[in-house]
């Protein structure tokens, strides 16, 4: 996905409010986890197309809010947790920059951010993975 689409995402002002909304959500479990069922319900329903390629990205987001909700997993910069939860209320507003209702393309500003995200979290996600793996040998 391209990187530099994903940047200007991530400068833009509807990305702004939604990381604003993303700290409404970091000390509630509640709400982190009906993100995570909307998200995850609409991800589903759109896994082809342009969300195919940062798929596993997107799927790790969501492991890691949900293991962070139930403070099973919370070796994350509040930062970093900013960024992702952002990213997935983006993924879930049907009229951002690219309104996910125009067939083929919809999603194409979707899974740019989520491509962006994960090179800024890289090593946090990398570390939630390395936790999960081992917490999954154990």
């Amino acid at each position: 996905m391209n990187r530099k689409f994903g940047r200007k995402i991530s400068k833009s002002t509807i990305f702004s409010r939604m990381k604003s909304r993303a700290a409404e959500y970091i000390n509630n479990p509640n709400k982190l986890n009906e993100l995570i069922d909307r998200a995850k319900g609409k991800a589903d329903s759109t896994r082809n197309g342009p969300l195919h390629e940062v798929w596993e990205s997107l799927m790790a987001f969501f492991r890691l809010v949900r293991a962070y909700a139930k403070r099973e997993y919370t070796n994350v910069p509040w930062q970093s947790l900013i960024l992702i939860i952002g990213t997935i209320l983006y993924f879930l507003v049907p009229t951002d920059l690219i309104p996910d209702f125009i067939v083929g393309l919809g999603y194409i500003d979707d899974a740019a951010l989520v491509g962006w995200t994960m090179t800024a979290v890289k090593t946090d996600i990398d570390a939630f993975r390395e936790w999960e793996a081992n917490k999954l040998a154990d």
